[in-house]
């Protein structure tokens, strides 16, 4: 599943890609915040959050060195 999902987000474009990002930064926060608050039933899902969006970010800056931001 996890091969499945790099290909897809490498078939992105630039914009989709920065899109992708953000709301996935959004939904960290907010489960931080409920981390905080309450229980949350899976604590895991906070470090595959934060991997996911560190390899949108992967993805995002190849985009960027070989010039597809515009």
């Amino acid at each position: 599943m996890a091969d499945s999902k790099k290909k897809n987000d490498k078939e992105l474009s630039y914009k989709e890609l920065v899109a992708k990002r953000d709301e996935l930064k959004k939904e960290y926060m907010d489960l931080r915040f409920k981390m905080v608050i309450s229980h949350v039933d899976n604590p895991m899902q906070k470090r595959t959050m934060r991997r996911e969006i560190a390899r949108l970010n992967t993805f995002i800056r190849q985009k960027e060195i070989a010039g597809e931001n515009k």
